[in-house]
C-alpha cells in the first residue's frame, strides 16, 4: 500500500495518461466500441449518439463514430477503419445498408448489433423495432375522428425498414376496414424536402387527403411547411403524423403528433448487447433479438376530420 501510494503520487505529478493502445494489446480488449449510424445532420441520430456515448462513459468505454450518407462504400471504409483499431464491438444503426457487410464482419468474429436485417449467428444482436404497434395506433387514432382519405409518405424504398413502415400502414388500414388507395401513398426521402415534394403532389389531387402518415418527423416537418406555405391550416383541414418522435417535434407550430421509437432504448440495447458478447455474459450459438416497442405520442397537429 505503501508503495502504491507513492506510485499514484508520482502519476499526478507527473500528468501521466496511461498508453490505452499497450493497454488492449496486453487485455486483448481496446475497451472502444465502433457505432455507425446513416446521416449525423438527421436529428434522430445525433440522439441516438448522445444516448450511446452516455452509457460508454458511464462503463469506461470509448466509442468510434461515424456516419455513411448512405454510400456503401464509406461504410466499408468506416468498418475496415474500426476492425483496424480493434475495436470490441460495432453497432450498425443504419436502419437497411448492410448486407454486404454481414459475411464479412461475421468472419471476423467481431460481435455485432444491427437493426431489422442482423442474421441468426454467434455473436450477432439484432434489433427488431416494432413498427406494427405505434403506426396502428395512429392509423386508429385518425380512424376515431372520422379520417378515411389517409395518405402515407414512404421512405425510400431501398430501405428495409421504411418498407417495414409502409406495410404496417397498409395493415393497419386494413384492420380498420380503410381502403388503402395507392394512389395517397408517395415516396419520400426521409428527409424535408421529400415532405415539401409529397404534399405539392397530394395537394394536387381532386380530393385531397384529410390526414398523412409520414414514415418520419423530418419527412412530416417537410409537410407541415408546405401546408403553411399553401394556406393550408393543420390540423384544422389536414392532420399530419409523423415517426420517430425527434427533439424537434415538440417544438413545431402546432407541436407534433408523432410514433415514437425511443433513441435511448436503442442506444440502451445496442450497447448492452456489445457489452453483454465482450464479458461473455449474454452469448448465444444463434444470436440473440431484442425488440423495441413504438407508441403514438399525441400532440396538436391532429383532430377530427374537416367538417
Amino acid at each position: 500500500p505503501a508503495l502504491a501510494k507513492r506510485v499514484m503520487k508520482v502519476v499526478e505529478d507527473m500528468g501521466y495518461y496511461p498508453n490505452t493502445a499497450a493497454r488492449a494489446l496486453v487485455s486483448g480488449k481496446s475497451r472502444i466500441f465502433g457505432l455507425i449510424v446513416s446521416e449525423i445532420t438527421n436529428p434522430f441520430f445525433p440522439e441516438i449518439v448522445q444516448a450511446f456515448e452516455d452509457i460508454a462513459v458511464q462503463n469506461h468505454y470509448e466509442i468510434l463514430l461515424t456516419s455513411t450518407v448512405h454510400d456503401p462504400k464509406r461504410m466499408e471504409l468506416a468498418v475496415r477503419r474500426m476492425l483496424e483499431r480493434r475495436v470490441d464491438g460495432v453497432a450498425i444503426l443504419t436502419f437497411g445498408m448492410e448486407d454486404a457487410l454481414i459475411e464479412d464482419l461475421r468472419f471476423r468474429k467481431v460481435p455485432l448489433v444491427f437493426v431489422d436485417v442482423g442474421p441468426q449467428a454467434a455473436g450477432v444482436t439484432n434489433i427488431r423495432v416494432n413498427y406494427q404497434q405505434g403506426i396502428r395506433e395512429a392509423v386508429n387514432h385518425l380512424a376515431k375522428h372520422g379520417h378515411k382519405r389517409i395518405a402515407f409518405v414512404a421512405g425510400p424504398t431501398n430501405l428495409k425498414s421504411a418498407m417495414a413502415r409502409r406495410a404496417a400502414f397498409e395493415a393497419a388500414m386494413e384492420e380498420n376496414g380503410l381502403t388503402v388507395d395507392q394512389g395517397l401513398i408517395v415516396t419520400g426521402d426521409h428527409k424535408v424536402e421529400g415532405g415539401i415534394a409529397a404534399l405539392a403532389q397530394l395537394a394536387g389531387l381532386p380530393k385531397r387527403p384529410t390526414a398523412i402518415l409520414c414514415s418520419n418527423d423530418m419527412t412530416a416537418v417537410g409537410v407541415m411547411r408546405e401546408a403553411y406555405d399553401r394556406g393550408i391550416t393543420i390540423p384544422r383541414e389536414l392532420s399530419v403524423i409523423g415517426f420517430d418522435d425527434i427533439r424537434l417535434a415538440e417544438f413545431t407550430t402546432p407541436p407534433l403528433t408523432t410514433v415514437r421509437m425511443s433513441q435511448k432504448m436503442l442506444a440502451e440495447h445496442a450497447f448492452h448487447a456489445l457489452r453483454g458478447e465482450v464479458e461473455a455474459r449474454d452469448s448465444s450459438a444463434n444470436g440473440k433479438e431484442v425488440e423495441l416497442e413504438t407508441s403514438l405520442i399525441l400532440r396538436g397537429s391532429t383532430a377530427k376530420v374537416p367538417a
